[in-house]
């Protein structure tokens, strides 16, 4: 049986040649989400993010499978145990959909700082009344895992006159917008600081449910948390409390415990809350994008140098120092 690239992400005819003339005598199957349990363990390089459910002790027993390129930044879909413990290597897409991760940020935040949806319900009502709003300069942000994302999204914070401060795995790789990085067992310390607290960080098992009660009673009273990373980062209920008693002012969510968010969520009601449905990442040229990433990590694999954006599995995510960064955007 041929070598096989197996393909589960949302391609282009055109992307499928693209990846098809880096892989060489690579067999390409583009599987879709409809067929990628069935196609998945006859893989030698998978390609993706299945959506559905994969039977990876199938995978695994095939004993085909040696690369994980995943078209995502988030690796929980696919780092299950087995492939944990297993020499399958895995990289990601860890920084490539920065810019727009950053701007839905940006939307939750002003949107909450300048209180667009009280307006907007006041523009239903024709209703031209002032009300207050806050302001983003002089405050305090505090990023939550300073990796691809979060770096990005200090960048873009660094021109509106904003202190920040971060925790992160790698805190010796502190960028020049970043007034203090401590490693994740700072959080605690740094959390009573900030104004704004952005969630960037990746789901596992050390982040699954890392704002409970206790971790939201030591944000600073009357700040605002914005989660554009994982829903289960964050406990509803314990976000839900925090609102209720108004320690804290507001949410902006682009993700959420259970997705799709239940209808009878007492979050949807709420005048300090935004909520957007998992679209951060979402670009026109994501599958462009994300192609462009897959055939350079192709071509290295093929001359045997190790991929961009290789994870430390435990991690979950890769060291800034191998990050992809494209030449254009």
């Amino acid at each position: 049986m041929s070598s096989r690239v197996v393909l589960c992400y949302p391609v282009t005819d055109a992307c499928v040649a693209r990846i098809a003339a880096a892989a060489g005598d690579y067999e390409v199957i583009n599987a879709g989400q409809e067929r990628i349990d069935e196609y998945l363990p006859t893989a030698d390089i998978f390609i993706g993010h299945a959506k559905v459910p994969v039977d990876w002790d199938r995978v695994l027993a095939a004993g085909r499978l040696r690369w994980i390129q995943s078209s995502a930044a988030g690796l929980d879909h696919c780092l299950v145990p087995g492939v944990i413990d297993s020499e399958i290597v895995v990289s990601s897409a860890s920084g490539l959909f920065a810019p727009q991760v950053a701007e839905q940020t940006f939307a939750l935040l002003f949107g909450l700082l300048r209180r667009i949806r009280r307006f907007v319900h006041a523009t239903g009502d024709r209703d031209f009344t002032r009300q207050p709003t806050d302001d983003l300069r002089g405050k305090t942000v505090g990023i939550v895992g300073l990796g691809g994302n979060g770096r990005f999204i200090a960048r873009m914070l660094a021109p509106w006159d904003v202190r920040m401060v971060a925790t992160d795995h790698f805190p010796e790789t502190c960028p020049d917008e970043v007034e203090r990085l401590l490693p994740p067992d700072g959080l605690a310390e740094l959390l009573p600081e900030c104004d704004i607290v952005i969630l960037t960080l990746p789901l596992n098992a050390a982040t699954l449910g890392l704002f409970d009660e206790a971790m939201i009673a030591r944000m600073k009273p009357s700040s605002y948390l914005i989660n554009v990373a994982r829903g289960a980062v964050v406990v509803e209920r314990a976000l839900v409390a925090a609102l209720d008693s108004g320690h804290l002012a507001g949410a902006g969510l682009d993700v959420t415990e259970v997705e799709p968010l239940s209808p009878d969520s007492s979050l949807w009601d709420r005048i300090n809350v935004l909520i957007t449905p998992h679209v951060g990442a979402q670009s026109a040229r994501r599958v462009t994008d994300t192609t462009d990433l897959v055939c350079e990590n192709l071509s290295r694999f093929q001359r045997g140098l190790t991929p961009w954006n290789v994870v430390d599995k435990r991690l979950g995510f890769p060291h800034p120092s191998v990050v992809w960064k494209p030449t254009t955007r």
